[in-house]
Formats: structure tokens, sequence, C-alpha cells
């Protein structure tokens, strides 16, 4: 019985742990430091502390962080959906792209000019650093959302530059070191392999989940999540094992599921989305068990990382943020807060442990560096986030939870029916029901104000933030159906 009392023990411990990391949110959100500096600077406390914490091998962590990964960036995808997403394209195409490879390449420079290290050394600790990670900004702004392009292109950039960056590391990693030119050459190669094949398994895998999400029905409501996480798990696995980026791969499925109606739709946006809070808790926590804050004085990692973690904040980015960004229509304010907002997170930390696992020379300090830069990211940049935001009148709504819902079961799909939000300088704002222009053949059947249900008739005046609920009588259709994530009504 020994056994089950240990057992019953470690459970008691994870479940404290897991709701002292969930309580962290509410903290977060009055400190204004990002929820995941918790997780990531209370676990490398907690490994000095107690040493028998450290029992996760580097190899256990890696795989840890990759499923932690696959959810998250299943979850982002389908969080901006496909008509978001295609007209900034593009845009985020060039940031999560270009903008990868132009910060790992001007860091290399640093960290072999100002640290001393080999070329391909400094390139390797360049493109570590290199991803971003919007979900740390969006914990610290708590229930204000970011909309405009803004709001697509920072969760669109982390989505596309996570996956580049991990493609370019393993590019890196495979080669040896040989002549620059050949190991440019073979590194480029296994890229565009890599994100050739990811690309076009996660258009497929998308395209089947959304076949099997709309056609085939199945017993209980609960299976339709576990369907779907199965399916991304599916599409990462079938990538991984042709040699593409499984990561891009799900990131890619997720945004061609995000505006798909199907049956439980949202049942099944709820499941991902906690499932993506929960892989965001379990990724920093695990990765802060793998780093020893007492080496750091020692190594002279502290001095080296918060060298890095400067110039990448305040140097590095806005000048390749601003190269990029110059031709794209968008104010001074958003421009100045999408260069200040390129936050690091989980994913620096896990290419770090790449370093160590791959046996390159001085990895641990490497590792520590990557530790150090990830820390001064999460807590200072973060903590400046919504400073920063206001400053740059960067344009965001609040969200306030609405934690009571009346809602109707239906056998068949409705059609002929459209849900709105009105936003601010829209047609809708301001004007009286029966004074909008939307046909003989469409009428408002509820109108959702502050959490509530309001009374409509044609006197009724819509405000800016309310939920309007559209229905249509015969194939006419006079108004524009959009997502009603902070989309305006015409």
């Amino acid at each position: 019985m020994e056994g089950v009392w240990s057992f019953g023990l470690a459970v008691l411990i994870v479940a404290l742990a897991g709701m002292a990391a969930l309580g962290s949110n509410w903290v977060s959100e009055r400190a204004r430091i990002p929820a995941p500096a918790f997780f990531l600077v209370g676990t490398a406390v907690a490994v000095d502390v107690f040493p028998q914490l450290r029992k996760l091998s580097m190899a256990t962590v890696q795989d840890v962080v990759t499923i932690a990964l696959v959810v998250l960036l299943f979850q982002g995808g389908m969080d901006i959906g496909w008509r978001r997403f295609k007209p900034e394209a593009r845009a985020i195409l060039s940031i999560g792209v270009l903008g990868t490879f132009a910060t790992a390449g001007l860091l290399a420079v640093a960290a072999h000019l100002l640290l001393g290290l080999d070329w391909r050394i400094a390139m390797l600790l360049g493109t570590a650093l290199a991803p971003t990670d919007p979900a740390v900004v969006f914990s610290v702004l708590g229930r204000r959302k970011i909309t405009g392009r803004t709001g697509v292109l920072l969760p669109g950039e982390s989505g596309a530059n996570d996956p580049v960056g991990i493609a370019l590391m393993a590019g890196l990693l495979g080669t040896s070191a040989g002549s620059a030119l050949g190991t440019a050459g073979h590194t480029s190669l296994l890229f565009v392999q890599e994100m050739a094949i990811g690309a076009v398994l996660g258009a497929a895998g998308g395209w089947g989940l959304k076949f099997l999400m709309r056609k085939v029905p199945l017993p209980a409501e609960g299976l339709y999540p576990l369907r779907t996480l199965a399916g991304a798990f599916a599409v990462y696995g079938l990538t991984t094992v042709a040699h593409g980026s499984g990561f891009l791969a799900v990131f890619v499925a997720g945004v061609l599921l995000g505006d798909v109606r199907a049956p439980y739709k949202k049942e099944i946006e709820r499941f991902h989305t906690a499932l993506g809070s929960l892989g965001e808790i379990v990724a920093f926590a695990v990765l802060g068990l793998t780093v020893p804050l007492w080496t750091f004085t020692r190594e002279g990692a502290w001095t080296d990382g918060l060298l890095l973690a400067v110039l990448l904040a305040f140097v590095v980015r806005p000048v390749v943020m601003a190269a990029l960004l110059w031709r794209m229509r968008l104010s001074i304010g958003e421009r100045v807060f999408l260069a200040f907002t390129g936050l690091k997170g989980a994913v620096p930390v896990l290419l770090g442990s790449y370093l160590v696992s791959s046996g390159v020379p001085d990895a641990d300090r490497l590792y520590d560096v990557v530790f150090v830069v990830v820390v001064f990211s999460v807590i200072v940049q973060g903590s400046l986030v919504p400073t920063v935001a206001r400053l740059c009148k960067v344009p965001m709504r609040s969200v306030e939870l609405e934690p009571w819902a009346l809602g109707v079961r239906l056998k068949d799909r409705p059609e002929g029916v459209a849900r709105h939000v009105v936003e601010e300088g829209s047609a809708a704002d301001g004007s009286r029901v029966d004074g909008l222009d939307i046909g003989e053949d469409t009428w408002i059947s509820m109108v959702v104000r502050e959490g509530g249900i309001i009374p409509v008739s044609g006197s009724t005046q819509l405000r800016v933030g309310d939920e309007v609920l559209l229905r249509f009588s015969g194939c006419r259709r006079v108004v524009t159906v959009h997502d009603p994530r902070g989309m305006p009504m015409r």
C-alpha cells in the first residue's frame, strides 16, 4: 500500500500546483506580469530548493513541450480562422518567415562579435531566440483583446515563425561544421522541404478534418472535441514521419478549421481553448525544471543573456520590423507596438534544449543564456505591454466574462441565420432597428447587450458591442455574414 500512498501524494502535489498555476492568472492580470513567468521561474527556483525534482530527462521534457506546442498551434490557428488569415497572409508570411531569418542573422552577428562565439554556434543561438510567443502578450493583456490588423498579425506571426524557427534549427543541427556555403545550401534544402511538406499535409489534414466534422456523426457530444484533437496529432505525426514540419501542418489545419460551421463547433472551440491554456502551463513548468539557477553567476549567463535580451528587444526586433512593415497600411502606433511585442516564450527554450541534447559545444551555457533572454522578455517587456499599447493607441476592446449561456439545440444545421457584433463607426452604430438597411426579408430576432438580452422593437437603438442575431427568409441575402469575433455589422 506504500505505493498507493506515494501515488496519491504525487497526485495531490500536481493538483495543488495546477490550481496555483491557474490562480496565477488572477495575479498576472493585476501585477501586469505574464502568467508564464510564474510557471517558468517558479519551477526553476523549486528545482534549486528541491534537487530531487530534477528527474525528467531532457528528451522527456522535449516530448512534453512538443505535445503542448501541437495543442497551442492548433488552437491558435483555429482562433485566427481562414477569413481573418487570408487578407493578412502575405504580411504574416513576411514577418513570420523573413523576420525569423533576419532576427536570427542579426542576433548571430551580435553573439559572434560581443560574446566571441563561433559563427555556427552564434547562428544556432540566434535561431533559438528568433521565434515569438503572442500567448504571453495576450496573457498580460487579460480581458482586453487587440482588434484590427494587429490582432491578426501578432498570433499569425508566431504561428508562422515557431515552425520556421524549429525547421531552421533542425537544418542547422543536421549539418556538420564545414564550409559556410555547403552548410547554407544543406540547411536551405532541409528548410524548404519541411515547409513545403508541412504546408501541403496541413492543408490536406485540415480539409480531411473538415469533412469528418461536417459529414461523419458521432454517438456522443463529448467525442467531437476529442476527434479534432486526435486529428491534430494525426496531422502532426504524419507530417513528421514524412520529414515535414509537423508544427506548421497543425497550424495550417487549425486555420482552415477556424471558420467551419459544424455540429458542436462551439464546444470544440471551448475544449481546445482550455487545452491550450493547460498546454501553456505545462510547457513553461517543465522547461523551468531543466534550469539550474545556481550556475548562472558562475558561467556568466546572466550578463550574456541580459546583453542579448536588451539588443533583441530594443535594436534587433525594431530594425527587422521597421524593414518589413514599412509598406504595410498600419499606423505609426501599430508599427511601434508590433516592434515591441515580439516576446519570447516556450519555443526558444525548447530550441535551446535541442542544443544540449545534440551535444553542441558549450551547450549548457547557451541554454542558460536562452533562459535569461526569455525571462527578461516575459517579465520586463511583458509587464510594459499594456503601457505601450495605451501609448501607441492600439485598437483594443474589453471582453467581459459571460459565465451564463442561453442556447437552443437543433437537430439540423440552422439556415438563414447570421450573428454580428456592432463595432464603433459601423453603419449599425447608433442606428435604430427600423432604420437599418437590411431588406424586407431580414429581421433582428435578438440583441445581447452587456451580458443580457434586451427587448427588440423598431425603436431599439443599437450600440457598440451589441451582439445581433439576424434571421433571413427566402433565398436572398441582403447582408454579409461575418465571423462574430469583433467583426462589424453592416
